[in-house]
Formats: C-alpha cells, structure tokens, sequence
C-alpha cells in the first residue's frame, strides 16, 4: 500500500474497467478489486464476464427478427409514426448543427483511436481501454 501527495492510497492494483462488447462477440465484462473473504486485508481482482453465446444458441441477425415480425405482421419492434417524427427532429437539428461545422472541429480519420482531444475529454487520471 502507497499514499501519493495528493492522500490516495493506493493498493498496487489495477484500475476497474467496465467493457462492452459490440461485435463479433457481444456481451459485457467487469473487472474491480475486491478484498478476499477472511481475517487479512488482501485485495484481488474480480472479473464478472457476460457473453450472449454462453447460452449456447447462434445469434441470428437481428435483421431476420424484424423480417420475420413485419411478415407476421408484428409491430412489437417497430416505432410508431410520432416515435419516428421526433426522432427526425433531432437528427434534423444535429444536420443543422455540422453545416456550421467549426474549423477547429475535432475530426479523425476511420480506423483510428479518435483525436487527441478523446484524451482530453476524461482527463489525465483516466485512460480508454484500447485492445
């Protein structure tokens, strides 16, 4: 255990870090410190780990679920007309927004981690987790 100048104490661990998972293999995963059951004070990392193919089942797209729903005439999944206006007022406003794009406007190419300014954004006591 440490204490910087600032007071934080410090355990010599990793920091926490709550991923998701988009494609190809969707899920979600947890990573904490958590402090091991008995008399002494030991801390060891916990990972909670959730993927859609632990239950065993291929995950069909999910385009084949909505054909499906609109052939048997199922509108469960679907937005209603006023659902779909309202979001088109927002889009319409954000189109608005980026013609008046600024010169200084944070852009990157694809395929890259983002602009400096991403760092920027959380500041120098975090980090993005890149794999």
């Amino acid at each position: 255990m440490q204490a910087s100048a600032a007071g934080h104490v410090s355990w010599g661990l990793e920091r926490n870090v709550l991923a998701f998972h988009i494609q190809p293999d969707e899920g979600v995963s947890l990573k904490f410190s958590s402090k091991a059951p008995g008399q002494e004070m030991v801390l060891r990392e916990v990972v909670m780990d959730f993927r859609y193919d632990a239950f065993g089942a291929r995950l069909e797209s999910p385009y084949s679920r909505l054909l499906l729903d609109a052939a048997l005439g199922d509108a469960t999944l679907f937005p209603r007309e006023d659902e779909v206006d309202y979001a088109w007022q927002i889009v319409d406003g954000l189109l608005r927004a980026w013609e008046g794009q600024p010169a200084d406007f944070p852009n990157y190419a694809a395929g890259t981690w983002g602009p400096d300014s991403a760092d920027r954004l959380i500041g120098p006591d975090r980090r993005w987790r890149r794999l």
